[in-house]
């Protein structure tokens, strides 16, 4: 018992531990599903059954992977009656999923081949977070977020119109024909961007990307806006 409280920083026990306490956050995101989980909380809080719901899981195993998640402290929970509504435990979660994923990217082949495969090719062109801005305070693009309405009125970007992706073929007519339609999602590796610009151009609408995405944005602190879900 001596080693582990011992004043000497160097000795290899105490040394051992804080190691072992960094070694079992990274534990906590070794899965897929649970840095899905992430992805999805980073949009905004939900209750259990709307993550399961949205990464494909059934309740059991989303809940386990949520707790998994909250005993690494990066989300936390509140009660709603007998619901349970999860978040991130802070923006320093978001930014550390954020840089996991781009330096997964930058050192790994594989991560490009599986972004390239799933993504695939839209033909369109990307705009920064910049140019966009600069567009916006211009008034010379409509943008267009195509994510689900909860995550649009949990915070979307100043001025964009929500059409989800799954309702844009029926819903394409409520954006004017002439106008550059610029589109973002969640982040740089949301596929729902790319889909919906494929179907726009393929509908003969002007349509180009955010290169990232709403993740991204928040980070960078620019302006948000947000609603109450009627």
């Amino acid at each position: 018992m001596e080693d582990l409280v011992s004043d000497d920083p160097t000795t290899p026990r105490s040394k051992a531990q804080l190691y072992d306490a960094f070694a079992a956050s990274g534990k906590a995101l070794a899965s897929g599903k649970r840095l899905e989980l992430l992805d999805l909380l980073a949009q905004g809080e939900r209750t259990v059954d709307a993550l399961a719901k949205a990464a494909g899981l059934n309740l059991t195993t989303a809940s386990a992977h949520l707790q998994t998640l909250k005993q690494a402290g990066f989300v936390a929970t509140r009660r709603e009656g007998v619901r349970i509504h999860y978040r991130l435990a802070g923006d320093d979660v978001a930014r550390l999923f954020a840089l996991l994923r781009k330096v997964a990217e930058n050192h790994r082949a594989a991560v490009s081949a599986a972004r390239e495969a799933y993504l695939g090719e839209d033909g369109g062109v990307e705009v920064t977070r910049e140019e966009l801005r600069a567009r916006i305070e211009t008034g010379d693009a409509v943008v267009l977020d195509v994510r689900p309405v909860e995550e649009y009125f949990a915070g979307h970007i100043p001025g964009a119109i929500s059409i989800p992706v799954d309702e844009l073929a029926d819903r394409i007519e409520e954006l004017p024909e002439d106008a550059e339609i610029v589109v973002y999602c969640r982040g740089e590796y949301c596929v729902l961007a790319y889909d919906a610009v494929r179907l726009l151009t393929d509908r003969g609408r002007r349509a180009i990307r955010l290169n990232d995405g709403m993740l991204e944005w928040r980070l960078s602190r620019l302006p948000v806006d947000a609603a109450e879900l009627t």
